[in-house]
């Protein structure tokens, strides 16, 4: 008889803050039901996020039958990225009326090639536009 190979039986999406996780929900509440070892994805989850300590990383944790897992990790939310880079501590409740901050072009760059490979752009400028929109969604204000 021949071994099967691994089968993916879950697909789970999860946003946990860099090199925090822990078993408690989101994470476990996830990867409880599909039977993974909870404390060793939090190890290699916070091991591989050091450097993005406090930053929320959205992961996508990939389940097979045999209950190992593998994980890939995105780019931080472009929100989470702005309020950093404006340094504020939540968007505006009402954007058109309420600007909170600002945010410079070259800012906005920074974070355009941070999410790049996660954006559906074709060029880092129109990565730029997509952050841009978020920025003004959010009432930044973007000044040169």
């Amino acid at each position: 008889m021949l071994a099967m190979g691994k089968q993916l039986v879950a697909e789970i999406k999860v946003q946990v803050t860099g090199g925090q996780a822990t078993p408690a929900p989101p994470v476990g509440t996830a990867l409880g039901p599909h039977g993974v070892n909870i404390g060793q994805f939090v190890q290699q989850f916070n091991d591989q996020t050091r450097d993005q300590m406090g930053t929320t990383v959205p992961v996508v944790i990939s389940v097979y039958n045999d209950r190992s897992f593998d994980f890939v990790l995105k780019s931080p939310p472009a929100a989470v990225l702005l309020k950093k880079a404006a340094g504020i501590a939540k968007g505006s409740s009402n954007p058109l009326l309420n600007k909170v901050g600002t945010v410079t072009s070259s800012q906005l760059e920074e974070i355009a090639k941070v999410k790049y490979a996660d954006l559906n752009s074709s060029s880092v400028e129109q990565a730029v536009k997509v952050i841009a929109g978020t920025a003004r969604s959010m009432g930044l204000e973007v000044v040169d």
